[in-house]
Order: structure tokens, then sequence, then C-alpha cells
């Protein structure tokens, strides 16, 4: 898109076009020729930018009667995990290609007359995004690598991308489901006739880092109106006058709701909240009071969701491997309400072992539990453990 863009927008006319398989990457040959027929001088290399001697290999080759004008750095690498599940590995797949390629790219070309130095980053850098703490990093750092370029009156701009509409090496994975939930988030995806009007602007602005996203507003004042829209997004819509049916500033006005109600009813109007939130995290389906979280499909980054919806809801601090102690509704809506109301709630039951097979599932569950404890906590049950 962007090779293309260049030529058709802006009347480039000599392209060099890197990557690590350059002749052999799906499309290479496609695209020269599409190129080509527009009037441009196309040569494709194969260079790792993140590898110094490879990428001034193929800048050397530049023909120095049309010297390099212009760098669009469009790579970009994934490789998620959990924050816990980091590693040195996970960490080395993004900056590598984000910002040991950026940081070459600038020192083998300072000293060319560009006139203009673009790197592609990611929102992930600025709103975060769950299981891509690497990747949020990296990007991080390549925004405020293009400040200090800025700064220093190298004509750098980073693109915080959002999420495009066309498929890519890095989005073909995420189906419906992860579409929806990034809907929710307040994300909506980007056409291509989108992102290079985004691309454009950027080029003519004197910010070094832009965030280019398509921003679902609806989603962000229902956020709000339930009070649980995030700080960085709260510029962008008006506080709500009032909050809306059903949501809750706080856990006081929830549990002064339920103190007036008979014991059936209290009962009813948490799971209906339970219900509710996790058929909304589910895009719409239904779930029903015994039917386990994770039959219905819940994975890791919706069980995250789902709690921090009931958390804004109810006011009360959930912990991260709440499904997994709380299997369905039912259980869990008791505990919330045992927790609302624990003066008056019957006694809290023991969170449910899953369906079998229990030894398995009841091994994943203590490790999730044992993985969002903090040091002190940790300490404490390893003593407890000793009989200490």
């Amino acid at each position: 898109l962007a090779a293309r863009h260049v030529v058709t927008a802006h009347g480039v006319r000599r392209l060099l076009l890197l990557s690590r398989r350059g002749p052999d990457a799906p499309g290479a040959g496609d695209l020269t020729r599409e190129l080509s027929e527009l009037g441009a001088h196309v040569t494709v290399v194969a260079a790792d930018a993140a590898d110094r001697d490879q990428l001034a290999a193929a800048l050397a080759g530049i023909d120095p009667d049309h010297p390099l004008t212009a760098v669009v750095h469009t790579a970009g690498a994934l490789s998620d995990a959990t924050f816990t599940a980091q590693t040195a590995q996970h960490l080395d797949a993004v900056f590598a290609p984000k910002t040991d390629a950026a940081r070459h790219l600038y020192e083998l070309t300072r000293d060319q007359d560009l006139a203009a130095f673009v790197l592609y980053s990611s929102a992930a850098g600025t709103l975060g995004n769950p299981g891509q703490a690497n990747y949020a990093a990296a990007n991080a750092a390549l925004d405020a690598y293009a400040h200090a370029l800025r700064a220093d009156g190298f004509p750098a701009v980073s693109l915080a991308w959002g999420l495009w509409a066309d498929a890519s090496g890095m989005t073909g994975h995420l189906d419906g489901g992860d579409q929806d939930r990034m809907s929710r988030q307040g994300a909506l995806a980007l056409s291509a006739e989108e992102g290079m009007a985004l691309f454009d602007a950027a080029l003519r602005s004197s910010e070094a880092v832009r965030v280019a996203s398509r921003m679902n507003f609806p989603a962000l004042r229902a956020a709000a109106a339930e009070r649980r829209l995030p700080v960085v997004f709260r510029a962008l819509v008006s506080p709500p006058r009032k909050a809306a049916h059903g949501a809750h500033a706080d856990g006081a006005s929830l549990a002064g709701e339920l103190a007036g109600l008979p014991e059936a009813d209290r009962r009813r109007r948490v799971l209906e909240l339970v219900r509710t939130h996790a058929s909304t995290v589910l895009g719409g389906q239904p779930v029903r009071p015994e039917q386990p979280f994770k039959e219905v499909g819940f994975d890791s980054l919706t069980a995250v969701e789902l709690r921090n919806r009931l958390a804004t809801a109810t006011g009360v601090r959930l912990p991260a491997t709440l499904i997994f102690d709380y299997p369905a509704p039912a259980a869990l809506a008791r505990h919330l309400l045992a927790e609302l109301l624990p003066d008056t709630a019957p006694e809290q039951e023991t969170p449910a072992e899953p369906a079998a097979p229990a030894a398995a599932v009841a091994v994943e569950a203590e490790l999730h539990r044992i993985a969002a404890m903090d040091a002190d906590d940790l300490v404490a049950r390893a003593l407890g453990a000793l009989g200490a």
C-alpha cells in the first residue's frame, strides 16, 4: 500500500523495496510489475534492516545519480505472550525490526537530504493491548525515537497505526470475536484509503508522533457512561451527565439497590449482571447460569475483559483469575453478592472445581492463581505450605 501510494499520489519514480525475503516475498513480483506499469523503476532487495551490514550494503547499491530522498520504515513483527510469560526472545523479536532497524536507517541516511523519514509504529504503544507488553514497549520506544530525531531537526514522524481492515501477516489471525472485542474497546478498522489519507496528513504535520486510528465513539461513550473509559480516551468524549441504566458509579450504589431487595431478587439481579456482561464480551452470545465460562469460549483476553467490566459495575476489587475461581455465572454471581453484602449474603461457598478432567483444570486454575500473585503473596503461600 505504501509503495503504491507514493507512486500514484506523490509521483515517486524510483523505489528501493527491502524485506528479509526480498524478491522471494509473497507478491513481490506482482507488485514490481504493477509499479513498473505505473512508470516507476523498482528494485527489490533481500536485506534485514535490523542487520546494519545488510542494510548498508543495500543502500550502497543506490544509483548516485538518483540519491535517496525519503525513507518509509513499515516493518513490524509480533511475539505475543502474557506479561508473566515474556522472555528475552519475545523482546528481541519485536524490538529488532522496530527500534534496531529504525536506528540503523537513521545512522546510515542522516547525511542525506531527506524530505521524509516515516516510521510505522502502533497504537499499542499509546493505548496498550492485552498480551502485547513487549510490542507496546517497542512501539513506545519507536515513538520516543521519532521525538528525539524531530527535536534535532530531522524530518522524522512516527505513525502509531490502529487496526487495518485489510488482513496482513500481523492481523490475519484475528477472527470476528477479536475484532468485536477491539470494537467494544473503542477501535474500528481503517480502510486502505483512510490509512493512506492519514499517512499524507502525518507528512504535512509538524508533530513527531501521530496516532492513526479510527475510533468507535458510541463504544467510548457507552464506556464513559459505565465509568470504565480508560483515562487516555477521556478527552475524546464528553463525560456523561448520568450513568446509563444498570451501570453504577461505584459498588455502594449497587449494594444499596441490592440491600432493598428480597434475597431471591438479589441473587437474580447479580446473576443477570454477570450474564449480561459475559454475553457482551462474547459478542451477544447467551450464557446459561450453570454453563462453564470455558465451555462458551472464554479465553485469557475475554476473561480479563469480563473481570474489568464486573469490577467497574460492582466496585469490587476482583482477581485476574476470577473465572477460574468461579467457573460459571451462577458461582460467580454468588461470590459477587457475598462481596457486596457480606452481612446479609449466605455463607460463601468454596470455589467450585470445573468438570472433568478435574485434575488438569484444577492445576491450570492453580497456576493462574499463582501467576496473579505479587511477591509478598507468593512468600506467604510458600511459608504456609512449609508449615511455617
